[in-house]
């Protein structure tokens, strides 16, 4: 899933969902990275880049890098619904 270049980071990719909780790995540009209402962190290589591990369940939402909201809506089975949006 694209975002926008302003949110310091490269394309969301899902890459497990399950258990309630979505995995996903983002590209990060840049040398920080911050994120508070999830788990994750981690360094990983994500689209021959840098970029972090992020595992997500319903409800609030999560804010990475101070600038994008990210929330699992819902989780059916292999299936989940995100919401993107400006943190602010």
């Amino acid at each position: 899933m694209e975002v926008p270049a302003s949110y310091g980071l490269g394309p969301l990719e899902v890459t497990a969902v399950g258990g309630g909780e979505v995995e996903m790995v983002v590209p990060v540009h840049g040398p920080g990275f911050s994120i508070a209402g999830c788990s994750g962190g981690g360094s990983v290589t994500s689209q021959g880049g840098g970029g972090v591990r992020l595992r997500c369940g319903e409800g609030p939402a999560a804010t990475l890098n101070d600038a994008m909201r990210l929330t699992v809506v819902e989780v059916r089975g292999t299936t989940a619904v995100l919401r993107v949006a400006p943190a602010s």
